[in-house]
């Protein structure tokens, strides 16, 4: 058996068609956390052994079928075979590799590390627009290889400022959100995306949700009602899932923690939101397990590779 992540392992399912009269809509083209799923060193993982336990590194692409503009949000170490399935779900697209341009969340590995195929010794794209806010494009300026990918346009960044949107179609528009990260190089933002028909936001980091309320006056709830669909950290389940880890050092908003903040809200705004970015401990990457059977049965959902959700329709 190889163990070569084609893009139908990754994806874990073949994407559906969107709806013939779809204008607009998003694909998710990874679930994982940073480092995939199974991850390096993890040999009894049973992903080694059935490519539906496997996932990939975070990702989601916006597709505009009006004008073929596709938008990748993240660079992950999996772009290869996300993009080949991006092409296999809805060929086409505008620029180099048929990509109108890149957001990324910030820097670390999952997020950004991707962008080294678009460089010298792979695709050597042409003026690839990349959307980073101030200290990841200093990041990728003044360190190598990266800043090669800039000296030789293979990329060009585009600058973001928190909170102030930016148009890439005819009513679309992707705002960057600054929250509280392990900043190490950069910044840390989520996106929303607002359309003329339904608006989604993609958070897949962040470590507190209450210091996001205190540190940058942003509430989780208001970001989630002010949206139709919301992609938010799913990195741990519970506190209960690294033996041995003091989990209170690695902070992330638990998916159960999450749950129980959103316990008293209203069916419709509880099934907005959709748990990605999940670490490879996490049961709710398995679709069988009590975990995910526990977020369905309290009307959230668990966001799954080839998943569409079509955002305007004619």
């Amino acid at each position: 058996m190889s163990f070569l992540l084609t893009a139908a392992a990754l994806l874990g399912m073949a994407p559906s068609p969107p709806p013939a009269d779809c204008l607009v809509e998003t694909i998710v083209l990874g679930t994982g956390q940073d480092a995939g799923i199974p991850q390096i060193g993890n040999n009894d993982d049973p992903g080694w052994q059935d490519d539906a336990a496997r996932r990939s590194a975070t990702s989601i692409a916006l597709i505009d079928h009006r004008t073929d503009d596709r938008y990748l949000f993240e660079a992950t170490p999996d772009i290869r075979a996300q993009l080949h399935a991006l092409d296999e779900a809805s060929p086409g697209g505008n620029g180099s590799l048929g990509l109108s341009g890149v957001f990324l969340t910030h820097a670390h590995i999952g997020h950004y590390a991707g962008l080294m195929f678009f460089g010298h010794e792979s695709a050597g794209t042409s003026g690839l627009r990349v959307h980073a806010m101030p200290r990841m494009r200093a990041f990728l300026t003044d360190n190598g290889p990266w800043s090669q990918l800039v000296s030789y346009r293979n990329i060009l960044l585009e600058p973001l400022v928190d909170n102030q949107p930016v148009r890439v179609g005819e009513g679309i528009t992707v705002t960057p959100h600054l929250v509280p990260h392990r900043d190490e190089y950069s910044e840390t933002v989520g996106y929303v995306i607002d359309t003329p028909g339904r608006d989604f936001l993609f958070l897949p980091d962040i470590d507190s949700w209450d210091r996001w309320a205190v540190e940058y006056d942003r509430r989780i709830e208001d970001m989630v009602d002010a949206v139709d669909i919301a992609y938010v950290d799913a990195t741990f389940f519970d506190d209960n899932e690294l033996p041995g880890r003091d989990m209170s050092k690695i902070p992330h908003p638990r998916v159960a923690a999450s749950m129980a903040r959103f316990a008293d809200a209203p069916a419709e705004v509880r099934a907005k939101i959709r748990f990605i970015h999940y670490n490879h401990t996490n049961p709710v990457r398995f679709e069988d397990s009590p975990q995910s059977d526990e977020v369905r049965e309290a009307g959230f959902a668990v966001a799954r590779e080839g998943e569409r959700m079509c955002l305007l329709s004619e």
